[in-house]
Order: C-alpha cells, then sequence, then structure tokens
C-alpha cells in the first residue's frame, strides 16, 4: 500500500518534469525567434548594402562620405604650441554655437543618408558640459545605421566621464599625447597634467575600448627623438600610436624646420625594430605597421607629404555650424542659420550636396609649398549652380573663407605679362600701326566676317541661331585685379569692413554669368547648367587672379558668359577695396578655352 506521502512526492516530481519540459519548450521557441529575428536583421542589412548610396554625400570623384567629423566646442583647457596662439583665441559667443538639438539633427540627417562613423572633437569635446548626454543621444541611431560613435580628447577632463561616455555608446577613443616626458609637456601644452592623460589611456583600455589610439604630432627637435619611446608604449599596451605629420593651422607660427615627412620617421623605426605592414582600407588616414609580438601598432597620418585625398570619405562640422567638406579648404557653408530658420531637410540636402559635389580631388588646391610637397594655392572654390537654377533653393548661402595667417609661399598658376604681345621691334610696332589705318577705312572692310554685322547695312545684328544644334558648350576665361599691399592683407585676412571680399565676389561672377544676356546687346539668352568661379590671392604682385568656367547644352557658345564672370568679379573686389585703395587695375581679361559648337575646341596660345 502506497503511503500518502508517496503519492505527494511522485506528484510533485510529475509536476517539476511538467514545468521542465515547458521551459525547455519556452526556451526553445525564444531561440528560434532569436534566430528569426537574427535572420531577419541580417536580410535588411544585406538589402542595405545593396541599396545605392546616397547621391546627396557622393561628390563628382565617386567618393562616398560616410564619415562625419562634429566639433562640439572652440574651447580647449590646452594651448599647445602648434595648434594655438599662446594667447587663445577669440571665442564664437555661446549663441552662435550649435546647440545640442541642432547637433543632433545634424547628425540624424547625416546618418539617414550612409553616414556610419561620427567622430566628437574640439577644440576639447569633454569640456562641454552634456557631453556624455549628447553621445547618449547618438547611440539611439545605432538602429539608423551609425556603427561607430568616436572621440578625439586631450585626456585632462576625461577619466571622470570616460565609464558613462563608454556606457552611453562611445566605442572609438583618441587621445593627443606628443611627449612621454612630463615637464616637455608643459612646454608643447603650457599646461599641468600628463598623469591625468596617462590614467585616461590605461582606463580607456580597461573599458575595452580597442585599440585606444594616441594621436602624435611629430615636430623636428621638439619630440622626434621619442619615436621609439612612444613604439615602446605598444609593446605590452594595445594602443594605435599614430605620428602625424607636422601642419600650418592659423597661429601656429608654421616653420617649415619643424617638418618631418613619415619615412624619416619609419627609417627610423626599421633601424631597431622588424617591422611589418598592415593591410588596411583604402579610406584609412593612417598607414598602419606593427612589430611581431607587440600587443599594439603604430601607423602615420601624412597629410603633407602623402596625401590620402583619393579616397576622402570625411566631411565636417564646424562648432558654429558650417559644413566643411575639406580640412585644407577655405570654404564654409553655414547650416546653422538653416536650422535656426527652420529649412527642411531636404532643401538642407541640396545645399549640403551642392557644397560635396564642389569638393576638390586633392586638398582644395592648399598644399604647403616645400621641397616635399607639391605647391600651394588659395582656391575659393567653384559653385555648383544647377540646383539654383531648377529653383529648388530659394537663396544662397554665405560662403565664409578663412585662411591661415602666414602667406609667404602664395601659389601662381601663371604669369601673365601685359607685354606679353609688346615684345616686338620698331619695324613691327610700323606695321601694326599701318595695319590699324587700313582697319578704320571703311570702305575696304569685308562686313561679311563679323557675325553680329549685318553684311549689306554695316549695323548691329543679332545672330539667327534658330537652325543651329544643340550641343555641349564649355568655356573659361582669366582675367586679373592688382589691388596693392594693403587691400591684400585685408582680404587675405577676411578684415575688409564690407565683408568678405572673396566670397562676394565670386558669387557676383556667378551672376553676372547668369544675367549677361541682359547685359550685352546682342548676346542670347542662355540656360546655364554649370558656373564656376576661382579667385586665387597671388601675393608677388598682391593679386586676385579669377577663372571663370561655364557649361551649358544650346546652340551658341558661352564663352561671353565666362568672360562677364570674370568681369563682374573683378569690379566686385574694386569695389569692396576701393575704401582702402583706388590704385587698383583690371588687366588680362581674355577666354582661354572654349569647347563645342562648329568651331570645335579652341585654347589661348
Amino acid at each position: 500500500m502506497i503511503s500518502l506521502s508517496s503519492r505527494l512526492s511522485n506528484n510533485r516530481r510529475s509536476s517539476i518534469i511538467k514545468i521542465f519540459c515547458q521551459i525547455r519548450q519556452i526556451s526553445s521557441i525564444s531561440s528560434q525567434i532569436k534566430d528569426s529575428n537574427q535572420s531577419i536583421k541580417e536580410k535588411i542589412a544585406a538589402i542595405d548594402k545593396q541599396r545605392p548610396f546616397s547621391n546627396f554625400l557622393t561628390d563628382r570623384f565617386s567618393r562616398q562620405h560616410t564619415y562625419l567629423r562634429i566639433s562640439l566646442t572652440e574651447k580647449c583647457n590646452l594651448r599647445c604650441t602648434y595648434c594655438m596662439p599662446e594667447g587663445g583665441v577669440d571665442l564664437t559667443p555661446s549663441h552662435k554655437l550649435l546647440s545640442f538639438e541642432e547637433i543632433i539633427r545634424i547628425a540624424k540627417l547625416f546618418v539617414s543618408q550612409g553616414v556610419n562613423k561620427i567622430r566628437l572633437t574640439g577644440g576639447e569635446p569633454t569640456v562641454r558640459n552634456d557631453i556624455i548626454d549628447l553621445v547618449g543621444e547618438l547611440g539611439k541611431l545605432r538602429s539608423e545605421g551609425l556603427e561607430t560613435i568616436a572621440m578625439t580628447s586631450n585626456g585632462i577632463a576625461l577619466k571622470r566621464k570616460l565609464p558613462r561616455l563608454v556606457e552611453n555608446g562611445l566605442n572609438l577613443l583618441n587621445l593627443s599625447l606628443d611627449t612621454l616626458d612630463p615637464l616637455k609637456f608643459e612646454l608643447i601644452t603650457r599646461r599641468r597634467g600628463f598623469e591625468r592623460v596617462m590614467e585616461s589611456i590605461e582606463l580607456a583600455i580597461s573599458l575595452g575600448l580597442k585599440p585606444v589610439k594616441i594621436n602624435c604630432v611629430i615636430m623636428k627637435g621638439v619630440n622626434d627623438q621619442e619615436v621609439l619611446d612612444f613604439i615602446e608604449l605598444t609593446r605590452t599596451k594595445p594602443i594605435d600610436v599614430r605620428f602625424i605629420e607636422y601642419m600650418p593651422f592659423d597661429g601656429n607660427r608654421w616653420n617649415e624646420k619643424k617638418f618631418i615627412p613619415y619615412k624619416e620617421i619609419l627609417n627610423m623605426i626599421n633601424n631597431r625594430y622588424s617591422v611589418i605592414k598592415i593591410p588596411g582600407d583604402v579610406r584609412d588616414t593612417s598607414k598602419g605597421y606593427n612589430i611581431p609580438e607587440f600587443a599594439g601598432q603604430f601607423g602615420f597620418i601624412t597629410s603633407m607629404s602623402d596625401h590620402f585625398c583619393g579616397t576622402c570619405n570625411r566631411l565636417r562640422i564646424t562648432a558654429d555650424g558650417n559644413l566643411k567638406v575639406c580640412l585644407f579648404g577655405n570654404s564654409e557653408v553655414n547650416l546653422r542659420d538653416l536650422l535656426r530658420e527652420n529649412v527642411p531637410d531636404q532643401q538642407l540636402l541640396q545645399i549640403i550636396e551642392a557644397a560635396v559635389k564642389n569638393k576638390k580631388q586633392q586638398h582644395a588646391g592648399f598644399i604647403i609649398n616645400s621641397k616635399y610637397m607639391d605647391q600651394k594655392f588659395f582656391n575659393v572654390g567653384s559653385y555648383i549652380t544647377n540646383i539654383i537654377n531648377r529653383g529648388t533653393i530659394s537663396k544662397i548661402t554665405r560662403i565664409h573663407i578663412t585662411t591661415p595667417l602666414n602667406f609667404t609661399n602664395h601659389f601662381r598658376t601663371s604669369s601673365y605679362s601685359t607685354k606679353s604681345n609688346n615684345n616686338t621691334d620698331n619695324t613691327d610696332n610700323t606695321d601694326n600701326t599701318d595695319n590699324i589705318n587700313n582697319t578704320n577705312n571703311t570702305n575696304n572692310t569685308d562686313f561679311s566676317t563679323l557675325s553680329h554685322i549685318d553684311s549689306i547695312s554695316g549695323r548691329a545684328s543679332m545672330v539667327n541661331v534658330s537652325t543651329k544644334p544643340s550641343t555641349i558648350r564649355t568655356a573659361a576665361a582669366i582675367g586679373k585685379i592688382r589691388i596693392g599691399c594693403e587691400a591684400f592683407k585685408l582680404v587675405y585676412a577676411n578684415s575688409m569692413k564690407k565683408g568678405d571680399v572673396l566670397t562676394v565676389s565670386q558669387i557676383a561672377g556667378i551672376n553676372g554669368a547668369k544675367h549677361t544676356g541682359y547685359i550685352i546687346p546682342l548676346c542670347h539668352p542662355l540656360l546655364l547648367s554649370h558656373i564656376s568661379v576661382d579667385l586665387r590671392l597671388e601675393e608677388s604682385d598682391y593679386s586676385i587672379e579669377i577663372i571663370a568656367k561655364v557649361e551649358c547644352e544650346g546652340k551658341t557658345g558661352v564663352e561671353m558668359e565666362a568672360l562677364t564672370a570674370v568681369s563682374i568679379a573683378a569690379l566686385t573686389v574694386f569695389d569692396m577695396c576701393k575704401s582702402v585703395t583706388k590704385n587698383m587695375v583690371i588687366e588680362n581679361l581674355r577666354v582661354i578655352h572654349k569647347t563645342g559648337g562648329k568651331s570645335g575646341d579652341w585654347s589661348y596660345k
């Protein structure tokens, strides 16, 4: 006879077995759901990869811009000698800086178009009070395609905030450190804090940030003898030391003698260690290397001696809300004001597209003149007008011009002498005079050779182009305005009372080209598809060289449009500088190239 206690025990065991089976069944279903969700995510990811990349962020050289750098502040708690004047810089008023909400809106807009990496920079980003919350909001964009949230910091005020930043989504960290000598640290940064930076590095490693990157600007005679000490850091620590070539920036008193090309540094390392080149992505800014059995690695950012412009995928937003498509470029597009005017996202994207399409193939034409590098020139850049011509943008966004303070080595594309056609002897001059006299005899003139003169009456006549075929027409014109030393310096420093001379003149030239048919009586009005106006400062004769390029599909050429663009831009320079000097000369205006039409291609000789 089975006891009551035994029966209860059997019932309890049976219930437990049933519950266990149910748990296993639920676990199996949960696993299937998880696998299904994972499969769905993989399918979505595969579709995303097949989807064409946003045209808004693709430039004329098919570079897809997936990396956005956002400056959170102009403030910095260091005064590094290569980066900032000893007295600091004039800070933009806080109300002109991007707000928390504006930064997030910009980030969302770019992520929606394919940006998968955002780096927060400064100044020093950790001096911003809302940095932790900001990273948290960016972390929410992972579901929309953001993969990497990075930050570049000097490490001074980072240690206390770093755990929360990592918790909120920060997964890549670069720390700036130019010396391993505490005393030299104070000399370079003009501040104390070496120990705090080293503590931040150790904490970042312990929090699992791999690799922690150290940015080290190498300056000859300052810290170049520490290169091997930095390499030794990678022996036991999973860090990536990146040696950065010394570059010119406002206020850093650029001195070519401080510059060391990366190959010299690499040779120094090769003499001590067995170095292996690390294969990298074509878009990497750093050339990576490692040493067998070392925990970390090292690399070089070679912006000066061996630029990586051809694969550049980076865009920048300044702390005051300007879009900068090239680190070395002068042009910036103001997005902040558009945000505050509640401009729709689609219109913002069209303006961003215009800036991206205007990105130069390399270094925005700004490279320091030295035996290691190409020559430099200051190029305001061309302005894409086809969007504006479509009427989708109601106004032209202001482009701010900022230029480095040192201008001792400006690049001259060519030397166009006003005496180029006068290198003849006296006999030739006499012959020329006779020719002029003969031309003035109207009885001997063949009017049929001049297309804008009626062959019978000799009066002006507009050419009939109705029977001509439409073809792609292009033309380029060039001219120069000499403005003198004083005005040149003011234009260079963007300190002219009337405002930004180069930008205003550039836009005036563009408008001039579009209105050529109204200014020149016998010109046909044309629908232009593209206009670019470039202004280049030439210190050698205190002049501004202006080059205009125009393109359209039409029945007549665009030479006059190119000439008008240069003329109006030069006249605008004159107008904006005349309060300083009236001794200005506009010279050498001419067409230098044209394509299309019955006469075919032609270039100035």
